[in-house]
C-alpha cells in the first residue's frame, strides 16, 4: 500500500467511521465536499488497500470463540513464506505478523474453549517448518485496535483522546 492519507481523507475516514451507513451524498453534504469528490476519494481508497476489510468489524466472540490467544512461533530458516500460507489455511488464525528477535512469528487465533485451543495450537505445532511455538491466552483487551486517535492528528483537529 502507497496510498498516503490527507487531511481530507483523514476527515472523510472519520465521518465514515462514526456512521458506516453513510451515503456518498450525506457524507458530502457533511464535510462540505461535492459528491463526486467523495466518490472518487472512497474509490481511491478502497482500490488502494487504505480501508480494512468489513469482517474486521465482527468481534470473534459473536461466533462462539469466546478464548483469544497470542502464539510466537519460531520457524526453521527460508521457511516463513511456506508457514505463514500454511497458518493462513487454519480458519482460527486471526493474523500472522513477522517479528524481530527470538520469535519470527506472532499469531493471533481464537477458540471455543480450551480443549479447542490445544486442538488449534497442536495445528500450529503440525505445519512443516514449526520448530516451537509459545502460546499466551489473552486476558483482558485494555485498549480496542484504533485508528481514531490516528486520523484525527491527520484531519488536523489536534483530538488525541479515545
Amino acid at each position: 500500500m502507497t496510498a498516503r492519507l490527507d487531511a481530507t481523507d483523514a476527515r472523510l475516514v472519520l465521518a465514515l467511521a462514526e456512521d458506516p451507513r453513510s451515503t456518498v451524498l450525506a457524507l458530502a453534504q457533511r464535510l462540505g465536499l461535492a459528491r463526486n469528490t467523495v466518490q472518487a476519494r472512497l474509490a481511491r481508497l478502497e482500490s488502494a488497500g487504505v480501508l480494512d476489510p468489513f469482517d474486521r468489524r465482527v468481534r470473534p466472540e459473536a461466533l462462539g470463540y469466546r478464548l483469544s490467544a497470542y502464539v510466537t512461533v519460531q520457524v526453521t530458516q527460508r521457511g516463513l513464506d511456506d508457514v505463514a500460507a500454511s497458518l493462513a489455511a487454519i480458519p482460527e488464525v486471526l493474523e500472522v505478523v513477522g517479528l524481530s528477535g527470538v520469535a519470527d512469528l506472532l499469531v493471533q487465533v481464537v477458540a471455543l474453549d480450551a480443549d479447542d485451543l490445544w486442538r488449534i495450537t497442536e495445528q500450529v505445532l503440525a505445519v512443516p517448518g514449526v520448530q516451537r511455538t509459545d502460546t499466551n491466552l489473552a486476558l483482558r483487551r485494555f485498549v480496542d485496535h484504533r485508528m481514531t486517535p490516528l486520523l484525527e492528528r491527520a484531519a488536523g483537529n489536534g483530538r488525541t483522546e479515545d
